[in-house]
C-alpha cells in the first residue's frame, strides 16, 4: 500500500516523464477549460480508474465515481446531490456526447447489496453506506430468486443488474431522456472485469454484455 511518499515518487515521475509530453494539452485545457465529449460514471473501486482502463489523455473524459458505480433517481428535494450534480454539469454545462456506467467485477457494494440485511445490520457506523447500496434494493430481488446470494454467478448478475438500474434511473432525469430521445445524447453501459482485464458492453439488442476485442 503505498504511503504519501510513494505517491510523491509518482508525481515526481509524473513530472519528468507524463507532463512535458502533455505540456501543451494541460497548457491548453487550463486556457479554454475542459471540453470532454464523454461522461464515465464509475465505481470508487481503486483496481477500476477509467482513464487507465482508456488510456485517455487529460481533457477527454468526465468521470464521477462512487461505491459501486451507481446513479440515484430524479428527486427535487433538498439535499446534498452529488452524482446528480454531476451529471447535470455534464449534460447541460459540458454537453457530453455520451454518458458511460461502467461497472466492475468483484464489486464490494453489490456483494453488499446482494447478501446484507440492510435493516438489521448496517455496514458503516453513519448508515451512508447502507443507504446508498439500498439504491439495488430493487434490483437485488430478482437476481436473488434466480441465483441466491452466494457465488460468483450470483455476483456477477449483481453487478449486471446495478448497471441496468442505473441506466435506468439516468433516464429519470428530465433533460437526459430528453436529449436522449433528440439523438443528442447516447447511453451505455459496460462491465470492467479485473480478473481477466476485458471490458464487456451492454448490448443494446440483446440485453446482454459482450466482450470487446
Amino acid at each position: 500500500m503505498p504511503e504519501y511518499a510513494q505517491l510523491l515518487k509518482g508525481y515526481r515521475r509524473f513530472r519528468k516523464g507524463i507532463y512535458p509530453r502533455q505540456r501543451e494539452r494541460f497548457g491548453r485545457t487550463a486556457l479554454e477549460g475542459q471540453r470532454p465529449k464523454l461522461m464515465i460514471i464509475g465505481c470508487s473501486d481503486s483496481r477500476v480508474d477509467p482513464a487507465q482502463i482508456f488510456d485517455v489523455d487529460p481533457g477527454e473524459i468526465f468521470v464521477v465515481r462512487n461505491v459501486a458505480a451507481l446513479v440515484p433517481p430524479f428527486e427535487t428535494t433538498p439535499g446534498l446531490h452529488g452524482v446528480s450534480a454531476a451529471v447535470e454539469f455534464a449534460v447541460q454545462m459540458l454537453e457530453v456526447k455520451q454518458i458511460v456506467v461502467m461497472g466492475h467485477g468483484r464489486c464490494g457494494g453489490c456483494q453488499a447489496a446482494l447478501t446484507q440485511n440492510f435493516n438489521s445490520k448496517p455496514l458503516g457506523e453513519g448508515g451512508f453506506v447502507a443507504n446508498w447500496i439500498n439504491l439495488l434494493s430493487t434490483a437485488r430481488e430478482p437476481v436473488a430468486r434466480k441465483h441466491g446470494t452466494e457465488g460468483r454467478k450470483a455476483e456477477l448478475a449483481m453487478e449486471f443488474a446495478a448497471i441496468r438500474l442505473s441506466l435506468a434511473n439516468l433516464r429519470t432525469f428530465p433533460w437526459v431522456a430528453d436529449k436522449e430521445r433528440g439523438g443528442l445524447l447516447k447511453l451505455r453501459g459496460a462491465h470492467f472485469s479485473i480478473r481477466e482485464g476485458v471490458l464487456y458492453s451492454l448490448d443494446e439488442d440483446t440485453g446482454e454484455f459482450l466482450p470487446e476485442d
